[in-house]
This record gives C-alpha cells, structure tokens and sequence, in this order.
C-alpha cells in the first residue's frame, strides 16, 4: 500500500500518489539496473543492465521480461527521441548511438575535437532535434561497468550534438561527475546531477539548474536541490515541472522552488526512472538489481 512507501514530507506531496497504489516489482536479476527509455508506440520499457553488458525489455501488455540486446556496448543511458528512436549512452564503445527503425545502429558521437569520449553517461532530446549527454568517467574507471583505460579529454563535461550538422559541442565544464539531465517541461531549463561525491567524500551530490537559449547555449547554473540520501543519478519531470530523482532509499520527488516534497521509498538503491504508460503516469523505477514501477496522479512531462 502507498502508505507504506511514501513519506509525505510537504503537503503539496500528498495529492501526488494514490492511497491504494503499490509499489510492483516487474523484473530482478540484474546486476545495475539503469536507463529506463518507455516507447508508447510499442507499450514496452527498455533498460540498461551495464555490467551484465545488456539491454532488457519488459512489455507492458504481458508483463514478459526478455534481453533486448547482448552485448551491448555496455550500455547505460536511454532515450526515446522525436521519431521512435532509441538513443543510447555505451560506456564500453564510448559513444552514443541511435537504433534505427530497422534495426541498424548509428554513431551519432564518439570524439570531441579528436579525442575519444570518456563513457557517455545520459542523454535527453530536444524537440528541436539536438541531443544533450553527458560524459562522466565510470565506464573507464574500472572493468566492471566498461573498459579501464586513460582519459582522453581529461575532464567530464556535458556536450550537445547539432541536429543538422552533428557537430559535438561542450555546453558545460565545470562539473566533477555529470550524470542524469532532462529538460523542463517547456524546454526553457536543463537540469544535470554531478555525482562528484562517488570520488570525493566533499563532492558534489546535487542538481543544478541552467537556463537554455535558443542557440543551445546554458546560462546559471546554480544549485537546485542537494540529495538527503545518496546521490542523485536520473530524474525526470512530470508534466507540472516537479523533478522525480532517483536516490539511495527511493525516488525523491521536488516541487519547481526546489523544495523535497516527499518521497517513494523503494528498498534498493535507485538509478534511474522515466514516466511510461499510455497517460504517462506509471513511474518506471530501475533499482539495482530490479525493475520497479508504481502508478501515479500525475502525468511525466511529454517528451515524444
């Protein structure tokens, strides 16, 4: 029952989960579960299990839980851009990818200025066609969630391709870790987490917040919100701007000003989430080692 895993922290929180509502474990046996990316054409979540160097799929008419992709370039972030495409971050190939509707794989970007990419991270569309990723270090830092190997940049930054030329731009530089991102629902903000902490017990664990101009240029980037628990990795927006941050013991939920207004308590640590179902209102939760979902009163911003 909802009772028992969420905390209402705010009033504002209550109206936004449904008394009845539980929390359903749909899939297990992973060993991270990240990047959730709904296709509503399709009614099925596709996932990223990165160690385990795989894709799954779960079908949201049956409720089957099947491989979607193996090997897969150790893949972590997903997303689902404008036309139905797959966009995928691999830490292994060190690039971003998108599956065609035929199945074919294209490299939309692998260097910056000549130089190999660390291990996109994260990426979110915008309806203006352009891709926005970020390019922290942890699929090279070790063997275990890619291929060890040396920095190449130097540096984790967040980058944007053009839509027309393909051309990879740095939009952000001076974050430690950047990780989740995604859009207000009016495009006019981007949201990043820098998990900074994972390497420094000083480092950042927050949110920040830029202003977007029509250029693809960011402005700002003040601090958002600081995570209470953990760290932030994904998030996304409903459809009234509120962020819904996985953390360590759930998903987080904050009002525009900021605020933690209450939370879904889930009982492994969180990685990411993404609003599916045919209103956009079951909340798909990645957790470890399972797949999660919870229905919701609210809509997740329309991002297809």
């Amino acid at each position: 029952m909802i009772r028992d895993v969420a905390v209402i922290l705010d009033e504002r929180f209550r109206p936004l989960v449904i008394p009845t509502a539980r929390l359903e474990k749909l899939a297990e046996g992973c060993r991270w579960a990240e990047g959730p990316a709904y296709f509503p054409a399709g009614r099925y979540l596709v996932w990223s299990d990165v160690p385990n160097d795989r894709m799954m799929r779960y079908d949201e008419t049956s409720d089957a839980v099947g491989i979607f992709r193996a090997p897969s370039g150790y893949s972590n972030g997903n997303t689902v851009d404008r036309q139905g495409r797959l966009v995928t971050c691999e830490h292994g190939t060190r690039q971003v990818t998108r599956t065609e509707h035929d199945g074919s794989i294209t490299v939309l970007a692998s260097h910056y200025q000549g130089r190999r990419l660390n291990s996109p991270n994260d990426v979110v569309v915008k309806s203006d066609g352009s891709i926005w990723f970020t390019d922290p270090a942890y699929g090279i830092d070790s063997d275990y969630e890619g291929h060890k190997a040396d920095s190449e940049i130097g540096a984790c930054h967040v980058y944007r391709i053009d839509p027309q030329s393909g051309d990879v731009t740095v939009v952000a530089d001076d974050f430690v870790r950047p990780n989740g991102l995604a859009f207000s629902p009016d495009e006019s903000r981007l949201y990043v987490a820098d998990t900074g902490a994972t390497h420094a017990a000083d480092g950042p664990r927050h949110i920040r917040v830029f202003d977007v101009s029509e250029g693809g240029r960011l402005r700002g980037g003040d601090v958002f919100a600081i995570c209470t628990n953990g760290l932030f990795d994904g998030f996304r927006l409903d459809d009234a701007g509120r962020i819904w941050a996985s953390a360590g013991d759930g998903v987080h939920c904050y009002d525009r000003d900021g605020t933690l207004i209450g939370k879904i308590l889930v009982p492994e640590t969180v990685a990411n989430v993404v609003f599916g179902g045919l209103k956009r209102n079951r909340l798909y939760i990645c957790a470890t080692t399972s797949l999660y979902a919870i229905m919701l009163p609210v809509n997740g911003a329309k991002t297809f």
